[in-house]
């Protein structure tokens, strides 16, 4: 199935209100917001529709992403919008739900986070946590049900089966190609394996203020570069790329 796009609907826009996902603060509104509905498998092979909730400038993006996910069989545990968990990042994040949209700050910041522009994507948190230390020491893994299990990022181990939905150079090249050229893994503090976001706050800032139609033909023409950049260039320097494309 290829990724269906649509606007959200009145009762889509209500529903998300409702639940707290967006607020009439919130930097992008709704009407900017498009719903991507595309195929993925489950860890346990199966075929699954899920959904993202995005800006309409990246959507079409959003939707090549993930069928390329899919055709490399990349498994995702869900996707489904904020609003089924009431806009809680930690209910999502609890569940292993890869998720986009959400009208909240930063996680331990005060400025919007680019959730809640639609240009930010967590991929499985379960198997790609968020990590942050404070300036005691004391660490903090979130969801906490992966500080057991996922801290050690390699899929393979001696003796040990291969770990599937682990964020890896592949995962990160497919998004890097399609514009969502950060990766919180690669961060120092905190360090965020699950979220992939597009360039600056300056760059989002100038497509919210563009019509649809601007701000999609400025994104498609900042995606070209990046294919033109980097399109042959190996995961390291893919990896160089994606700090060049940070506009």
């Amino acid at each position: 199935m290829l990724a269906q796009i649509n606007p959200l609907t009145s009762a889509q826009c209500a529903a998300m209100q409702a639940a707290g996902v967006i607020t009439a603060n919130n930097p992008v509104p709704c009407e900017r917001l498009r719903r991507v509905s595309f195929q993925h498998v489950d860890f346990a092979g199966q075929d699954q529709t899920g959904e993202l909730i995005v800006l309409d400038a990246v959507a079409p993006h959003v939707g090549a992403i993930f069928a390329e996910l899919y055709q490399a069989r990349f498994p995702l545990k869900k996707a489904v919008p904020l609003e089924n968990y009431h806009g809680s990042d930690e209910l999502s994040m609890n569940d292993n739900n890869t998720s986009a949209f959400n009208g909240r700050a930063m996680t331990g910041g005060g400025a919007w986070s680019k959730h809640a522009y639609g240009v930010a994507i967590d991929v499985n948190p379960l198997q790609n946590p968020y990590i942050s230390v404070d300036d005691a020491g004391k660490v903090q893994v979130l969801p906490t049900a992966s500080a057991m299990n996922f801290l050690n990022r390699d899929e393979l181990r001696p003796e040990k089966p291969k770990r599937a939905g682990l964020v890896t150079d592949a995962v990160v090249a497919i998004f890097a190609r399609h514009g969502f050229v950060t990766w919180g893994g690669y961060w120092d503090a905190p360090i965020d394996y699950q979220h992939f976001e597009i360039g600056s706050r300056a760059f989002v800032n100038e497509l919210i203020k563009q019509t649809p139609e601007q701000a999609s033909q400025t994104f498609n023409e900042y995606v070209r570069r990046i294919a033109q950049s980097c399109s042959a260039a190996s995961v390291k320097e893919q990896r160089s790329c994606s700090v060049l494309m940070r506009k």
